[in-house]
Parts: C-alpha cells; structure tokens; sequence
C-alpha cells in the first residue's frame, strides 16, 4: 500500500498538461530546427544547380541562409532548455495549487517566478506566431513550383503553352531580377520536380512548418496551464493543478 499511496500521489500532483506540453514542444522544435536546417540546404543546392551560374547572384541568398541555420541551432537550444524549466515551474505550481491541506505553502517569490514565466511565454508565443507564419512562405513557394510541374506534366488540363510555365526565383525575392537565367520554364522544370533533391526539400520544408506549428501549441498550453495554475494561486490558492 505504501508503494502504491506513493504512485498515487505522484499521478494527482502530476501536471499533465505540462507534460504534454513538453513533450509537444521538444518534438515541435527538433523536427523545425532538424527539417527547417536541412531544407535550406537542399534550397542552396538548387539555385546554385538550376538557377544561377554567376555566385555573386546568389552570394546573399547564401549568407542569409547560413546566418538562419545558426539562428535554427540557437533556437534548439534555447527552447529545450526553456521547455525543461516550464516544466519543472509546471510541477512547482501544480504542486502548490494542489495542496489544499499541509505546511506546504507558496511564497510571494514563487507566485513572481510564475507571474515571470507566464510573461516570457506570452511573448515568446506572439514571436513564434510570427514564425510559423514565416515557415509557410517557401511552403507556398515549393507548392507553387509543384503545381507548375503538374500542369506541364498534364498538357491537356492546361491551355498555356508549356514553355511559358515557368518557376522564377527572382520572382520571390530568391534570386535579384538580374540573375541570369533566374528561372527554369518547360520539361526543365519537369525534370527538375522529379529529383530526389526537390522532393526531399518540398517534403522537408512541409515538416518544419508541421514543427513550427506543434510548437506553437505547445506555447498556447504552457501559457493558458501557468495562467491557470499563478491565477487560483493569486487569487484562490486552492485548485484544481493543471
């Protein structure tokens, strides 16, 4: 019975939905960071292969993306650590809210440490908000090429000319409008979205975007579970723990 009261406890003063939160954050975060990483090299690749020749046409595109895969080895970083520490403050308030008998007894310093936490989410939230709006834009880009492939692929579903349907990376902002040649048209094109490197990076750039958003709500639940938690603390101190 001893060891059972103790599991016991130890499943009441879980705080599930941190748990769950965590666990959707780190996943969210490796598949963006590990995907996002990935796609940009795979995106390298290409304008170097097919778009451009001339490397001062896409020296820029180059360090933007290498300064952004530095950015991505950051933001792993600093989110797992920062998922562990939402954690542990997810079993510290869940552990007050809960006790609604004993010594145990939260401190005005403990209820400023979750009000600090509660802030720092919210803003990390609307940032990230941000950035899963971000991740959708070479989504839409590769999409965009897709569908080109697919309409010259099938002829008869189209009445342009195929040497008209185009992928221009100028177009995007990829590339600057005097990159030569800057866009490929036709059974290129075609050729182009049958290799393993287009597939590979379409797909990838679909799992970081996918990433971006378990991530975000994974912040929507860290922040509504501390709001809860520092909420019947301030106010209540008894609750329900979240």
């Amino acid at each position: 019975m001893g060891l059972l009261e103790c599991c016991a406890r130890c499943l009441i003063g879980a705080p599930f939905a941190s748990l769950v939160a965590t666990g959707l954050c780190f996943f969210g975060v490796a598949l963006f960071c590990g995907c996002g990483h990935e796609a940009l090299t795979g995106t390298e690749q290409l304008i170097e292969t097919y778009f451009s020749k001339n490397y001062q046409d896409y020296e820029y595109l180059i360090d933007v993306i290498h300064a952004f895969q530095y950015v991505i080895y950051g933001t792993a970083s600093f989110f797992f650590l920062y998922g562990a520490l939402l954690l542990a403050e997810g079993f510290y308030t869940t552990g007050a809210v809960r006790q609604i008998f004993g010594d145990y007894k939260t401190t005005i310093c403990g209820k400023g440490l979750s009000a600090t936490f509660v802030g720092i989410t919210y803003v990390l939230t609307i940032v990230w908000l941000l950035v899963f709006a971000c991740s959708a834009v070479p989504v839409y880009i590769y999409f965009n090429t897709w569908t080109t492939c697919q309409s010259i692929a099938n002829p008869s579903k189209t009445s342009a000319s195929i040497g008209t349907l185009c992928a221009d990376a100028r177009m995007y902002g990829v590339l600057p409008w005097n990159a030569f040649p800057g866009k490929v048209c036709g059974s290129n094109l075609l050729s182009i979205c049958k290799t393993s490197e287009f597939q590979m990076t379409f797909h990838l750039f679909i799992a970081a975007f996918v990433g971006a958003a378990a991530t975000l709500v994974s912040l929507l639940t860290f922040m509504i579970a501390a709001t809860y938690n520092f909420a019947v603390l301030k106010l209540m101190g008894r609750g329900t723990k979240f």
